[in-house]
C-alpha cells in the first residue's frame, strides 16, 4: 500500500484465516471488487477482539492529512496496530464498520483499494455508512473492526 514500508505491508499482507471461514454465495452479486464479503462464521469458542473506531491520525491524535485516501491508508495502519497489541493481524478481522463523511460513490475507490491490498479476495465483511461528521471536523474516515483469536 502506498505510503508503507516493506516491512510494515508484507506482515499485513501474511493473511490466515484460522477463526473464521468466508463465504460468498453465488446467487449474491460478488463483492469482492467492492471490499468486502457477504457473510463470516467464527468457530465456536473463538475469542472475539473490538477494535473501537480508529481514524487517520498520528501517536499524538492529530489527524495525518486533510487528503481522503491518505486518511483512509493511516486508519487501517491503526486498526493494524490495534490488532497487533493483541497478538493478532488483519487475517482475524472478519467484519468491519466503515463510517464516510459526505459519502459518494469517488469514495469507493480508496476504501476498495485499501481492503483488496489487505485481504486480497478474502475481505472481511463490511458495512458502510455515509455520515453528515465524525468525532472531529477533520476526521473524513472511520474504521470500527471486529477480530476472531481461536
Amino acid at each position: 500500500m502506498e505510503g508503507w514500508s516493506p516491512t510494515e505491508f508484507r506482515r499485513f499482507r501474511e493473511v490466515i484465516h484460522i477463526a473464521h471461514t468466508i463465504v460468498n454465495p453465488e446467487q449474491l452479486h460478488d463483492p469482492v471488487p467492492f471490499g468486502y464479503s457477504h457473510t463470516a462464521a467464527v468457530s465456536a469458542g473463538a475469542e472475539l477482539v473490538l477494535v473501537a473506531g480508529q481514524y487517520g491520525s498520528g501517536p499524538d491524535g492529530a489527524v495525518v492529512s486533510a487528503d481522503f485516501a491518505e486518511q483512509v491508508r493511516q486508519t487501517f495502519r491503526n486498526i493494524g496496530v490495534a490488532l497487533a497489541a493483541h497478538g493478532l493481524d488483519f487475517g482475524h478481522v472478519v467484519q468491519l464498520r466503515t463510517y464516510v463523511v459526505q459519502h459518494d460513490v469517488g469514495k469507493l475507490g480508496p476504501i476498495a483499494g485499501a481492503v483488496q491490498e489487505i485481504w486480497g479476495g478474502q475481505p472481511p465483511t463490511q458495512t458502510l455508512v455515509g455520515v453528515a461528521s465524525l468525532a472531529a471536523p477533520d476526521v473524513l474516515f472511520e474504521v470500527e473492526a471486529v477480530a476472531a483469536r481461536p
